[in-house]
Order: structure tokens, then C-alpha cells, then sequence
């Protein structure tokens, strides 16, 4: 159940995680009877088309608020033959199953991680990662909930800090091994509702 949300939603990046609960509105030709809501996940931004107006192709121009969804979650709450509805929103806490996911990336003189499985509010807003052999350091968002640091880790075992957009921290130590390779994925602990 993920959407890409318009710039006016997405924030920079800061809402990669969030979760709304949808419901279409106001409209009794597609909305689905009993107006049924789903809860979404925001994985992507949508990006504008200011060449369009913006009721006409150019849905997620600033400053509307657009919900892009995929294929799998907008029937949920209307006909897919509507294309485009009005919904009524509401940002609510994240209900995940396992933990925090940490997807390592990088290079010799740079590492990035990419968080996602987000319980809570869903939105991280601040990182930090420590090395076996090194302090706390403070990691930079790059897109999204991609974060890096110039450093270089390999070798070394990973913890990792988060700080939710709600002030509440979690630490995750030794999540991954010190023999971890780019491009693989560890599961840390999860933030408690």
C-alpha cells in the first residue's frame, strides 16, 4: 500500500514513511459505497507538471495535495475507471510487522544507508551511525530516507540511531556484521506504538 505524494506533501523527502489513512469523497459515481479507507505509505514523490493546469494533468503541482497510488491500492477506495477522486486524509501512526530496515550502500570514501519498515509516525529525521572502530557520526539526508556520511565503514560492525519526526529515538547496536557488502539489507529493532 504505497503512494508517491505531491511537493507540498512530500517535503523534501521528510515523508518517506508516512502513513495516511485515504478515503474518497464527494463523489458517488466512483467512491466505492460505504466510502471505505485504506492506510498508505508515502514511498515516492510525485512530481509536477507546471506545463498543465492544475485540474488537468498537473495533480501534484504546488501546492496541491495529491495522492499518487499504485495499481494495487487506489481500487480499495474507488472504480478504477475514475483515474483521478477527491480524498478526504489523515496522517496516522505506522503499524509495521518486524523491524527498522537498514539497506547499506556506498563506496570507499562515502556510506549511505537506506531506512524503510519505519513504525511510529513513520518519518525519520535524523540519523547517526557508529563503526566498531569509530564515535558517533551524524548522517545527512540525501533523498528521501536515504541517508550518507563521508566516511569509510568497512570492516567495521554498524549501529544505527533514529530520531522520528516525534522527537522519539531508537538505537539499533551491531545491526549489521563487520563482513557486510553493499546492497544487502539488515533488520534492526522497531520503534514501540
Amino acid at each position: 500500500m504505497s503512494t508517491g505524494v505531491s511537493g507540498a506533501l512530500f517535503d523534501r523527502g521528510k515523508a518517506c514513511g508516512a502513513c495516511y489513512e485515504l478515503r474518497c469523497v464527494d463523489h458517488i459515481r466512483w467512491c466505492l459505497l460505504g466510502s471505505p479507507s485504506i492506510v498508505v505509505t508515502a514511498t515516492d514523490f510525485c512530481a509536477p507538471n507546471y506545463g498543465r493546469p492544475g485540474d488537468f494533468g498537473g495533480w501534484c503541482n504546488f501546492p496541491r495535495d495529491h495522492f499518487e497510488m499504485s495499481l494495487f491500492s487506489f481500487p480499495q477506495i474507488a472504480r478504477m475507471e475514475a483515474d483521478i477522486v477527491p480524498v478526504q486524509y489523515r496522517r496516522v501512526k505506522c503499524e509495521r510487522s518486524g523491524g527498522v530496515r537498514f539497506r547499506v550502500a556506498g563506496s570507499s570514501y562515502f556510506f549511505e544507508v537506506l531506512i524503510s519498515n519505519v513504525g511510529l509516525d513513520g518519518e525519520v529525521v535524523a540519523v547517526k551511525v557508529k563503526g566498531s572502530q569509530t564515535a558517533w557520526l551524524p548522517m545527512a539526508r540525501n533523498w528521501g530516507q536515504n541517508w550518507q556520511c563521508n566516511a569509510a565503514l568497512r570492516g567495521q560492525s554498524l549501529s544505527f540511531e533514529l530520531t522520528s519526526s516525534g522527537g522519539r529515538s531508537l538505537t539499533s547496536f551491531s545491526v549489521a556484521p563487520p563482513h557486510w557488502l553493499y546492497g544487502q539489507t539488515f533488520e534492526g529493532k522497531q520503534f514501540e506504538l
